[in-house]
């Protein structure tokens, strides 16, 4: 098989320099060149540059501004904390001085009732000792009718002899005064 024929004009393409590279072209790339920098240039320059550079310069400046207004509010954070704090420790002063407060309150309160309950309870003692007396008296007068009567019975019976009720407590009586003095 046969090679094709290359098309018109391209007969020594095969056979030479990659254009690029070929020394023939050189003035005219360097021409274009130098003209394709300039223009980049220019535009970069006149157009592209400034606006990078200003958007730049106004990140830099909201940055500061943050920064600044960061300051700020931790400024104001920290006297919010510090008042914060202060009220916080006067409440608990004044939580202090209310519970200190009350409880003499409850402690004077309680003294009052208690000196009341006292004053009450030694009323109703006296007034038990004073029915305790009372019956006591009432039962030693008895136990001398009693022991009076029996004794005059057990003289009666024992003795055959009749005593006088007034001889019989004499008699009783003077057997509680023995033994009241031992």
């Amino acid at each position: 098989m046969a090679q094709p024929s290359p098309p018109a004009g391209y007969e020594d393409a095969a056979a030479g320099v990659f254009p690029p590279f070929d020394p023939t072209y050189f003035a005219s790339q360097l021409f274009w060149l130098a003209i394709s920098f300039a223009v980049l240039y220019f535009l970069l320059s006149r157009w592209l540059l400034p606006r990078i550079g200003s958007t730049i310069e106004e990140r830099k400046d909201r940055i500061a501004d943050d920064l600044d207004a960061a300051a700020s509010l931790k400024t104001q954070a920290d006297d919010a904390v510090k008042a914060y704090e202060k009220s916080l420790a006067d409440a608990r002063a004044k939580a202090q001085a209310v519970g200190a407060e009350a409880r003499a309150e409850a402690e004077r309160e309680a003294a009052a009732e208690t000196a009341s309950m006292e004053a009450e309870l030694d009323q109703r003692q006296s007034d038990a000792e004073a029915r305790i007396a009372k019956a006591r008296n009432a039962a030693l007068s008895e136990v001398r009718n009693v022991a009076a009567d029996v004794a005059s019975t057990v003289t009666e019976h024992l003795a055959g002899l009749k005593v006088k009720r007034e001889d019989a407590e004499s008699a009783v009586d003077a057997v509680r005064g023995q033994e009241a003095a031992r």
